[in-house]
């Protein structure tokens, strides 16, 4: 097991070692094909409790722990948000109707290392609004992660993701970020998905952290549910998300969350 002997900012993001990068991507493969292996179970009929009492037996069967499961009380493997749900959906026994839109989010836990990855996924036919704001959210995560680099900031990822996103006409959301991980599944950085060019703290090498943006048909504006964790739209447009874990490298970032059978995106192109 590799251990942690890096240093800390003064912003609190931790500074990895080069040997950690191996632990990092055994866990995010293991996230990625977790997410390759579901796909064959998104269909029209299917319910998102029996999606996720799938990848809660991938998890158990890769001898791996779900990161998830009993996080501040929540009691699934994966978060699973449709059409209007913007993020952290809970698994249920509503099925999944032709043309619905949907995100599935995975964390896993390998040998104290966290892999934590989303990507959307498609029930039947997929409309032409639909198929463009995918395509628009994967290209803006796309964008983000071509700013992550040395001596560029944090401002750069979010001002990169935020004029595409805009430049297209649709929006990003606000109120949910990236976030830094590694030993631990939350951490210093937020990485906001907005944001003006040369702000917020300096990327160095060894930086471990998501990008995941949240891009919106319609208004940026979110509600949470009384459940305390379903996160919509306000007006009810389509909503969609993808997200990797990156660590940065000399010369830019690294992706731990890559599909290992190219399935990142809903067409199965990476």
């Amino acid at each position: 097991m590799q251990t942690n002997k890096g240093r800390v900012t003064k912003d609190g993001i931790r500074i990895y070692e080069a040997g950690d990068f191996a632990g990092m991507n055994v866990a995010g493969r293991l996230a990625a094909q977790i997410l390759d292996d579901i796909a064959a179970h998104v269909f029209v009929g299917q319910t998102t409790a029996e999606v996720d009492r799938l990848i809660t037996q991938m998890v158990v069967d890769a001898d791996a722990t779900s990161a998830t499961i009993g996080y501040k009380g929540y009691q699934h493997a994966s978060c699973i948000s449709i059409n209007h749900v913007v993020c952290h959906g809970i698994p249920g026994e509503k099925q999944l109707k032709d043309g619905d839109i949907v995100n599935i989010d995975v964390t896993v836990i390998v040998d104290g290392w966290f892999g934590d990855t989303s990507r959307m996924y498609v029930a039947g036919k997929l409309s032409r609004k639909a198929e463009r704001l995918i395509q628009v959210t994967h290209d803006a995560l796309m964008m983000g992660i071509e700013a992550a680099k040395p001596g560029n900031t944090f401002g750069d990822i979010g001002h990169a993701i935020q004029v595409y996103a805009e430049s297209q006409r649709m929006s990003v959301v606000r109120d949910f970020c990236g976030h830094g991980l590694g030993r631990v599944f939350h951490s210093p950085p937020n990485v906001l998905h907005y944001g003006r060019a040369g702000t917020g703290s300096v990327l160095e090498e060894g930086m471990f952290f998501t990008i995941e943006p949240m891009i919106n048909l319609g208004r940026p504006e979110t509600k949470v549910l009384a459940d305390d964790w379903t996160a919509v739209t306000r007006d009810k447009s389509l909503s969609a998300q993808f997200e990797h874990s990156i660590g940065i490298t000399a010369n830019g970032a690294e992706i731990f969350t890559l599909s290992p059978a190219g399935k990142f995106h809903p067409t199965y192109s990476v």
